[in-house]
């Protein structure tokens, strides 16, 4: 059929934003038989094709528009040849696109695909226009937290896969503590539901058929206590009895020691059974938040020659079995960067990875230091969704952002969007979208900010399908509506915090002006905020029913928090026992839709883990 003219309408919103777009004030209706004039034979880039709204022939029908896919290694935009770039020309005669690669033809149709608009059941409409676009951050990646307490189901990774490789992500990191099978160690991950080694080499064949990385990743020094608490364990560890830490309620050990030479071996050998299952040549070794070191069985070697040095000699012992199997070696470089002196010391060829979560993180003095002392590092800002129930999108808005702009100014070779599960991952996942596509959107173009509006927008596009355009703005409300109880949390919502810190005595540190009136504001706001869900017209019913369950044990929170602030005494018990039978009949009943909701994603391990933090606080108030 022949294109024609349509009234004017606006260009759909492309996230990421593409470098350049020119266009016409015309969009044009297509019949949606394409004739297919350079298939190609890429089995990803058929599989792009196939998810188009378009009839797509291999012969000529009559009338038929054109649609060409070019890969021309020599394809220069601005001057300059870039990998992952590609050219996109929409015209009444069909669509052109020219690549550098086939995963910037990839992307191109990626970019096709959002702005195609189905107009009726023959027909399709398209803008008339060109786009001309290549990344900022060659390695744009998502790590997401698989180990506190939250295993996605093969279904649910495949489908987070697809929407990044839509989002144009191409590196994807499942950070690991204890939830790969490795043999001989079953007592670890007996009860997580660990990933198998087929399921892995499964996932890094679909991942790569989407032009992702997956990359290999294993904690190797610290956060190693769901290991050292079991007694075959427990001698490796630097403090064997335990130490007070933030991510459980009771002491554990918690770090390897890193002067017993044991210690090495077993990472050696679990090394050699994960990385097989990855055709990555990355591995990410962890190494943050060492807490404990020093103050155990290391402690003489770091009073000799300082826990600094410790540290770095333990750095070089993974890095010679990281290059024994041919890899590159990533770390995180929080606990290095706290001493300045010694950040010339680290090995040249170590990727470091800068993370920071607030909107404010001094990002810009870290990479300095990184770029001074290393040729590879990567900015990791964050999601927000930890410790916080339904986000704090603000802070992760700003953090994202603010990451990329500095992070391409020091020559950062990766941007990595993390999404921690802390203290029992209550979050659930739509919670993530809105900072996986900010990040995503930054990572490619920093020079092109999208708005909130933009980001609902594109959400309800690409992940709730809400023709109403309403679940979107709800994930970006919600998880503001925190931020109007006015207590300055860090890392955290007070609505979260006043749940996990209950049996603590108010005022507490980490809810720094709490107030009765800051909570009523609060309550509100989450009403605002969810209350044009009766709205929606999402066809995805699981996300809407998740962002109810946050928004009603939000709401619980602050009811708590209330109470107890209005309550004589400064600890749980001394509120009225009917009160407190009411607030734990509540959390039961969040508690209850929690396990079903989990379930609808997830795997069982790890689920008891999360909801005893529920049944904790239920037993305090009864």
């Amino acid at each position: 059929m022949v294109p024609h003219n349509s009234p004017t309408v606006p260009t759909p919103t492309i996230l990421p934003r593409p470098k350049r777009l020119t266009d016409s004030e015309q969009p044009i209706r297509f019949d949606r038989g394409f004739f297919l004039t350079s298939p190609g034979e890429s089995g990803a880039i058929r599989a792009a094709l196939a998810e188009l709204p378009l009839s797509i022939h291999d012969h000529s029908p009559t009338e038929a528009a054109g649609l060409k896919v070019e890969i021309d290694p020599e394809l220069a935009l601005d001057g300059h040849q870039r990998p992952e770039s590609y050219r996109l020309r929409i015209a009444p005669t069909g669509i052109e696109i020219e690549a550098s690669d086939e995963a910037g033809a990839f992307y191109a149709l990626k970019s096709l695909q959002a702005l195609a608009t189905v107009v009726g059941p023959e027909s399709l409409e398209l803008p008339q226009l060109t786009i001309e676009d290549w990344p900022d951050f060659p390695h744009r990646a998502v790590s997401l937290d698989v180990s506190r307490d939250k295993v996605p189901t093969m279904a649910t990774l495949h489908a987070l896969v697809d929407q990044l490789a839509g989002w144009k992500i191409n590196q994807l990191q499942l950070y690991m503590e204890h939830v790969f099978a490795y043999a001989g160690h079953e007592e670890v991950w007996r009860n997580a539901s660990a990933f198998t080694p087929e399921e892995i080499r499964a996932l890094d064949h679909y991942c790569r058929e989407r032009f992702i990385e997956l990359v290999p990743n294993q904690n190797s020094l610290a956060h190693f206590h769901r290991w050292l608490k079991h007694d075959r364990y427990r001698p490796l560890s630097e403090v064997p009895a335990g130490i007070d830490h933030p991510f459980c309620k009771e002491p554990e050990p918690f770090s390897l020691c890193p002067t017993d030479p044991r210690s090495l071996e077993l990472i050696g050998e679990l090394y050699g059974q994960l990385l097989p299952n990855f055709s990555s040549k990355l591995i990410h070794v962890g190494l943050d938040e060492p807490m404990d070191l020093g103050t155990g069985r290391s402690s003489s070697a770091c009073e000799e020659r300082g826990k600094q040095r410790v540290f770095l000699e333990y750095l070089a012992g993974i890095r010679k079995l990281v290059h024994g199997h041919g890899r590159e070696l990533q770390f995180w470089a929080e606990w290095i960067l706290s001493y300045p002196e010694f950040v010339s010391e680290l090995p040249k060829d170590v990727i470091a990875m800068a993370w920071g979560y607030e909107a404010s993180h001094p990002f810009e003095a870290e990479l300095e230091l990184l770029s001074s002392a290393v040729s590879r590092h990567y900015v990791c800002p964050g999601t927000s969704s930890w410790n916080s129930i339904a986000g704090r999108t603000s802070n992760a808005l700003a953090n994202l952002l603010r990451a990329g702009k500095l992070g391409r100014a020091a020559g950062s070779e990766g941007y990595m969007i993390t999404d921690w599960g802390d203290n029992g991952h209550w979050q659930p996942l739509p919670v993530s979208y809105a900072g996986f596509l900010m990040g995503a959107s930054v990572a490619w173009n920093t020079s092109s900010t999208p708005t909130p509006a933009e980001l609902a927008k594109a959400l309800d596009a690409s992940v709730f399908d809400d023709p109403a355009g309403v679940l979107g703005r709800v994930a970006l409300a919600l998880g503001d509506a925190h931020s109007t109880a006015k207590s300055k949390t860090i890392n955290g919502s007070a609505p979260y915090f006043i749940l996990h810190f209950a049996d603590e005595p108010l005022p507490h540190e980490r809810l720094p002006g709490l107030s009765i009136e800051g909570l009523e504001a609060c309550r509100a706001a989450i009403d605002d905020a969810i209350s044009p869900l009766t709205r929606t017209q999402s066809t995805n019913a699981l996300a809407v029913d998740e962002f109810r369950w946050c928004a009603d044990l939000m709401q619980t929170a602050c009811e708590l928090g209330i109470a107890r602030l209005r309550s004589t005494g400064t600890r749980l018990g001394d509120l009225p026992q009917a009160e407190r039978q009411k607030l734990a009949s509540q959390l039961r009943e969040h508690a209850d839709r929690r396990r079903e909701l989990w379930m609808e994603r997830n795997r069982p391990g790890g689920l008891d883990d999360s909801i005893e933090r529920f049944d904790r606080l239920i037993g305090l108030l009864r």
